[in-house]
C-alpha cells in the first residue's frame, strides 16, 4: 500500500526505511538532552536507521499539578535548538496551544499533536499552517477511522505533510490495548503511520494513588515487534538512560542501553514486512 512520503531532516516517513523517533519524554536539562540525543544518534547510525530526536518542552497533560512539566516554551526551544545544532539531529516536540505552533516550527522538523488533543481543530490548524511536518497522535478514545477527520482538518489548513501515530486505546480503567488493525486502517488514509511502543505500554493514572501513570515496560519490545510486522513506517519510543529516575513516563520508558539490540530485530522484521507490502 503506497502512502505519501513526509521528509523530516534526513528521515523520510513512508519511504523504504523504518524511521526511529526516540528520546526522553520531557526535557530534564540541556546536559541530559544532549547526552541522550548524541547516544541515540550514534545507535541509530550504527543500525542504519533514519532518526528523529524527541523531547517535550512542556508536559501539559500530566496527571498531577505537582508533576514536573519541563522547562517551558522559551527555554525548552532554546535547548532543542542547541541539541539540533550540536548533535546534528532532526527534532520532534509537541505543542498544546495554537500560539506555540509558529515559534516551535522555527526550531523543530515535526510538530506533534498530543493524543488527548487530537480533536482540537485550532491546534491542528495552527500546526498545519506552519509548513512543518505534523504528527497527529490518535486519541486513546478514538477509533482508527475517526482519524479521517483529523487528517481532513490538517489538509484543509493546507498541508499534506501529515504523519499519524497509534498509541493504544483505552481499555477499561487505567489500561490501554493496542489493536494492530488500527495501523493498517489508518495507513489507508494515505499517510505514513507510526507506532508509539512506549505509550502503548502505559497505565494511565495507575501510579502513586492516581498522581501519576504507571507502565509495563516489559511489553514495549513485543508490541514494537508486532507493529513493525504489521507494516508501519516509523517506531516511536520514549527512551531514557535510567527510566526509574526519569522525570516523566519512567515506568513505560525503554532503557537506552537495550535499544540497539531491539533495533536490529525491528530492522529485520521491517525488511520482511516491506517486501510483503
Amino acid at each position: 500500500m503506497s502512502v505519501s512520503q513526509v521528509k523530516a531532516g534526513d528521515a523520510v516517513f513512508g519511504g523504504p526505511e523504518l524511521v526511529l523517533i526516540a528520546g526522553p519524554c520531557v526535557i530534564e536539562s540541556y546536559d541530559s538532552c544532549i547526552r541522550h540525543a548524541t547516544r541515540l544518534a550514534d545507535i541509530a547510525r550504527r543500525a542504519k536507521l533514519p532518526f528523529v530526536f524527541k523531547s517535550s518542552f512542556d508536559k501539559a497533560n500530566r496527571s498531577s499539578h505537582s508533576s514536573y512539566r519541563g522547562p517551558g516554551l522559551i527555554d525548552g526551544l532554546e535547548i532543542l535548538a542547541r541539541v539540533k545544532r550540536e548533535a546534528g539531529v532532526a527534532l520532534l516536540t509537541d505543542i498544546h496551544e495554537p500560539s506555540q505552533a509558529a515559534p516551535t516550527a522555527q526550531v523543530v522538523d515535526v510538530i506533534q499533536i498530543p493524543a488527548l488533543l487530537s480533536r482540537q481543530t485550532d491546534l491542528i490548524d495552527a500546526a498545519a499552517k506552519t509548513g512543518c511536518a505534523v504528527n497527529i497522535k490518535k486519541g486513546q478514545f478514538l477509533a482508527p477511522w475517526d482519524m479521517k477527520a483529523a487528517v481532513a482538518k490538517a489538509e484543509h489548513a493546507g498541508t499534506r505533510r501529515i504523519i499519524l501515530t497509534e498509541r493504544g486505546f483505552s481499555f477499561g480503567y487505567n489500561n490501554l490495548v493496542s489493536d494492530m488493525r488500527s495501523l493498517v486502517i489508518m495507513r489507508r488514509l494515505g499517510y505514513p503511520v507510526v507506532f508509539d511502543a512506549t505509550h502503548s505500554a502505559q497505565l494511565p493514572g495507575a501510579g502513586e494513588g492516581g498522581k501519576s501513570s504507571g507502565g509495563q515496560r516489559e511489553f514495549v519490545a513485543p508490541l514494537a515487534r508486532a507493529a513493525v510486522a504489521a507494516g508501519i513506517d516509523g517506531i516511536f519510543m520514549e527512551v531514557h538512560e535510567n527510566p526509574d529516575r526519569a522525570l516523566s513516563d519512567g515506568p513505560n520508558s525503554y532503557r537506552l542501553d537495550e535499544l540497539a539490540a531491539l533495533l536490529e530485530i525491528l530492522k529485520r522484521i521491517h525488511q520482511v514486512a516491506h517486501v510483503a507490502d
